[in-house]
Formats: structure tokens, C-alpha cells, sequence
């Protein structure tokens, strides 16, 4: 409709957050916006936030300053933050910024639209007694066959350095049932792979037929989906890694064999002091029982160095660890405080040498990703499409493992699954020809 207002969201972050986007962009759909990537056309400008990494504050108000100019030319103009930054940090937000009109948290996105509604400024940052599932729309169609699906929600682990129980709460389990009907629903409109979702996707217990079903279980469940040919699941810890989750590696072909295991540390003393509740050698275990369980599959996995206390002999713990499992790829970190963790409170590794240790370990993960697509070279592998390329002819899409493939096929349509072989490997992703 010619009338409609026109909503600009910007997502920070994780891919929870680019799943919460969507819903939050449905949820306003529902009540008469459709989504721009102008910025300024929008009649409501949405910040989906992170409190994961360093500055995340500082990028929000950096970005709320360049937006203080278009509020000024449209005083109508709503602005709303969401997230996790908002979660945590909702009063001084508007404390801060008076031309935000909404703050509200991850739980409670699924009243955005009476909050766009209000008059003066809104905040929500309740942990909500209701299921904001319930109380949103049917997921509309889809941009591509590839789709993320939030499966769980929050984290009782309470590692020493993250701030998510914080701001996401308590570990919560959506039911079997509403995951499989949003799956099918998924597949109807053309997609062929999702991502379950979690901050502790592994740590999932959701009621089913039956009681308690676990993560295995329900991909179990999901790969009889008529239509769903790929599965794939993040984030996981290590101690959730139970027997039929592994046994699932082996046993459903549309699992794919790539395991995304943050390990945080190789040092026994700082995994300890990080509040991981597992020691490197634990971690050595899953990773050679899902080996045996699936020998193709490839790890990757998140760092931090420089956590307060690190010495150098638990740096060299690290990069011996990175050695032995050998990663596809994986995202290193040097640490920052978060306010309110139990770490923030200790003194810090000194910056040059978080540095220095920062970008030994990243040279030593690239070096191992390299290796890794080196040896795809010449290799058959299926290729899920999911766009056109940039050349003529040619499409792009990801392999069973996640490798980005540039793929010579000028009768490929968006959606297929394509055996190609390989034909060289670049930077971040791999060429390849269609073989059949």
C-alpha cells in the first residue's frame, strides 16, 4: 500500500539477533510498516542490539548521534532500541539519547508494536510471564531457501566474562510442537536449511510427546520434515554434548558436518577461573566422539585472550590446543570487561600484550582455514544455492561444511542442491564447477 510507513532496522551481532530482526519486522508488518533500507525514509528506525563485544555501548550511541539530525527534520520519527544493550542499559539509554522513543529488551519484542503506538517514551525491559511466540505473527515469506530458527533461549552457565543470563534470562525451551509447525511452515515457502538457535542450543529441553525432549532428539524430529534437506545448530557448550545429540552426527544425513564448539581457552587454569566447568581434556573427548560419530566434520570454535590472570604459558596452552583439534574457521576475541560480570572486577592482561597474543592466535586460525579449503581442492561437494553471483552465470551458496562456493552454472536457480567439484580455493571461499 502507497500509505504504509516504512521501517529501518540495523542489526548488531549474533544471529539471534538477525532472527529477532525478522520477527520484529513481521510483528510491525502485521500493524502496517514495510521495511526500507533507507534510512531516511523510515517513519521508525529500529537499533537491534549486542552487549557481546567491546564498545557495544559506544557504537549504539555513536549511531544514535548520527540519526539526531533526521529526527530533527521528521519530529514524528520514532526510534526504538532493542537487544541486549537495551536490556541492560535501558535507563541510561534515554538518559542519554531523550531522542529515543522505545527501549526494549529481547523478552519483550513482541509488544513493540502497542509500544510504537504510545505517546512520550516507552521501555520494556521485563522478563515477561507470557511466551512472546505466542503473541507474534505467522512468519512471511522468505528472502532465500536458508532460514534461522530460535529453538532456545538464555543461559544458566554463567560463565565468569558474558553478560547473557544477564540480559537474556534464565535457559528457556520453546515446545516441540511450535518448532516443528514453524519448520513446516519454513519449508513451505521454499526453505530447505535452517540454523537452530540458542545461546545454549544444546542445553534445549523443550516438552514434547512424551515429556522432555532433548536437542537429538528433536533433529531427529525435524530431518522426517518432508522438504528440510539440511540441519544445523549454534551456539553450543561443551558439556552439552550429550550421547544422542553425538549419535545424531552419525545417524541423520541432513545434519551437516559442521559443529560450531566454542572452547574459550586451552587453559586449564583459565577455563577455571572463566567458570566453564570443563577442562581442555573434556573438550578433546567430544571433539573425538563426534569424529567417530562423523569423521568429515569440521569444528570451529571462539577465543578469548588476554582474560585476566592469562600468563603466557596459558596462551601457549591455547595455540596448542588450536594445533591439535585443528579448526575451519573459528572468531578470536580479546577480552573486554563486561559490567557486571564477575571478571569485570579483575585487573586486565595488559593491552599490548592481549594484542600481541591476539593476532599470534589469528594467524595461526587463518592459517589453519586456509588449509582447510586447500583441501577441498578437486573435491565433489554439494552446494545449497542460495543467490546469483557476481559473474554471469554463476551461482553462490554454502557446502555440507559451511565453505562459501562460487559456483560456475548458468542454469542454477536459487534453492537447488548442486554436486560441483572444486576448483580453487581464495580468501574466504572456494570456486567450483557444477558436475552434473
Amino acid at each position: 500500500m502507497s500509505d504504509a510507513k516504512k521501517l529501518f532496522i540495523k542489526t548488531y551481532g549474533c544471529q539471534m539477533n538477525v532472527y529477532d530482526s525478522e520477527r520484529m519486522a513481521e510483528a510491525m508488518g502485521a500493524d502496517g510498516y514495510t521495511l526500507t533500507e533507507v534510512v531516511e525514509e523510515a517513519d521508525m528506525v529500529l537499533l537491534n542490539t549486542c552487549h557481546i563485544r567491546e564498545k557495544a555501548s559506544e557504537k549504539l550511541f555513536s549511531d544514535l548521534g548520527r540519526l539526531r539530525p533526521l529526527k530533527d527534520a521528521k519530529p514524528d520519527l520514532k526510534i526504538g532500541v532493542a537487544g541486549c544493550v537495551a536490556q541492560a542499559e535501558g535507563a541510561e539509554i534515554q538518559r542519554r539519547m531523550p531522542l529515543v522513543d522505545i527501549v526494549v529488551g529481547p523478552q519483550a519484542y513482541h509488544r513493540l508494536p502497542a509500544l510504537a503506538r504510545a505517546t512520550g517514551p516507552q521501555v520494556d525491559t521485563e522478563f515477561p510471564a507470557e511466551d512472546k511466540f505466542d503473541h507474534l505473527p505467522e512468519r512471511k515469506a522468505l528472502r532465500g531457501p536458508t532460514a534461522f530458527l530460535t529453538v532456545q533461549e538464555g543461559c544458566d552457565k554463567f560463565c565468569a566474562f558474558c553478560v547473557v543470563p544477564y540480559t537474556r534470562g534464565a535457559e528457556v525451551s520453546r515446545p516441540v510442537d511450535r518448532i516443528l509447525r514453524e519448520t513446516r511452515d519454513l519449508v513451505s515457502r521454499g526453505v530447505r536449511e535452517v540454523t537452530l538457535l540458542g545461546q545454549n542450543v544444546n542445553g534445549y529441553h523443550g516438552m514434547g510427546e512424551g515429556g522432555d525432549w532433548t536437542l537429538g532428539r528433536l533433529i531427529r524430529a525435524l530431518a522426517e520434515v518432508d522438504g528440510l534437506e539440511r540441519i544445523r545448530y549454534m551456539t553450543s557448550h561443551p558439556n552439552d554434548m550429550d550421547d544422542d545429540l553425538i549419535a545424531a552426527h552419525g545417524d541423520v544425513p541432513q545434519l551437516m558436518p559442521y559443529l560450531h564448539l566454542p572452547v574459550q581457552s586451552g587453559s586449564d587454569r583459565i577455563l577455571k577461573a572463566m567458570n566453564r566447568k570443563h577442562t581442555r581434556d573434556d573438550y578433546f573427548r567430544v571433539i573425538e566422539r563426534i569424529r567417530a560419530a562423523r569423521p568429515d566434520t569440521l569444528f570451529s570454535s571462539d577465543f578469548i585472550v588476554g582474560f585476566p590472570g592469562e600468563t603466557d604459558a596459558d596462551f601457549e596452552a591455547t595455540l596448542d590446543l588450536v594445533r591439535r583439534v585443528g579448526f575451519g574457521q573459528s572468531y578470536s576475541f580479546k577480552y573486554s570487561a563486561r559490567p557486571g560480570t564477575p571478571a569485570a572486577e579483575k585487573p586486565p592482561v595488559e593491552a599490548d600484550v592481549a594484542d600481541r597474543r591476539l593476532q599470534e592466535l589469528q594467524a595461526l586460525i587463518l592459517e589453519q582455514q586456509r588449509a582447510g579449503q586447500e583441501a577441498m581442492v578437486g573435491r565433489e561437494v554439494t552446494v545449497l544455492y542460495e543467490k546469483p553471483g557476481r559473474q554471469p552465470g554463476q551461482m553462490v551458496g554454502k557446502s555440507d561444511h559451511l565453505h562459501a562456493v562460487h559456483v560456475n552454472d548458468a542454469t542454477g536457480k536459487v534453492g537447488e542442491l548442486a554436486r560441483v567439484r572444486v576448483l580453487a580455493s581464495s580468501a574466504n571461499s572456494l570456486s567450483a564447477v557444477r558436475i552434473s
